[in-house]
């Protein structure tokens, strides 16, 4: 069976070499450690945000990168959907015009799940006309994952979309980001830096320090410190 994501990638940037290659399956794979470790420099890899200097990136089988034929596939063609810690969201658009503007980005329309569903999972039906400055920290990331999923990605990157939020608003959002595993099947790659996040959400763990993969585990295998 071939991984849902195939990463090697070797970049330096002054002081700090990155230096990084794994596999993830399907479900969650979690890219954990402390900051400064390099996680998010591999998510802007794979997103097309930054080119590594030498290494080869797949999703589902597709080349995304690969230095040495000369791959670079730009961001808009790399089907894949980010939910950043702060969501991002348009100010000027309305709930649904953010959540359809991920559309621009998809393989097209047969492929990408209908708002109403998407919508419905997420328990935004009701947000749709508001814009997002009416909008609660956990109903961004909720719009902000909902605009993702309508892009049809074939990998779904979250840096710390849990960051900033009370533990109640927390709990909410790691329930949704299950239903979206299970109801979806998209593959995520979710970096953070908090044990209770992987032991709950995550199947495969890659523990990141200083740029480079310290161990490849089990979500059951983290350690307690």
């Amino acid at each position: 069976m071939q991984p849902a994501i195939s990463f090697r990638a070797r970049q330096r940037r002054n002081d700090f070499l990155l230096d990084v290659a794994f596999e993830g399956g399907s479900g969650i794979t979690a890219l954990f450690g402390p900051s400064g470790a390099g996680k998010t420099t591999v998510l802007n890899i794979i997103a097309g945000i930054q080119r590594p200097d030498s290494g080869r990136v797949a999703v589902s089988n597709h080349i995304l990168v690969d230095t040495e034929a000369d791959i670079f596939l730009p961001p808009h063609r790399r089907h894949v959907g980010f939910v950043f810690q702060d969501a991002q969201l348009f100010p000027h658009l309305t709930v649904e015009q953010n959540i359809k503007f991920g559309r621009w980005f998809s393989r097209g329309e047969d492929v990408s799940p209908p708002l109403d569903i998407v919508a419905n999972v997420l328990g935004i039906e009701g947000l749709l006309r508001r814009r997002p400055a009416t909008l609660s920290g956990g109903e961004k990331q909720r719009v902000g994952l909902a605009r993702a999923l309508l892009a049809a990605p074939r990998i779904l990157l979250m840096d710390e979309p849990l960051s900033g939020l009370d533990d109640a608003r927390r709990n909410e959002i790691m329930g949704l980001i299950e239903r979206v595993r299970d109801d979806f099947k998209v593959p995520i790659l979710y970096v953070t830096h908090t044990r209770e996040e992987v032991r709950r959400l995550a199947t495969q763990v890659i523990w990141l320090k200083a740029g480079r993969v310290e161990a490849v585990g089990l979500a059951s295998e983290l350690p307690q410190a």
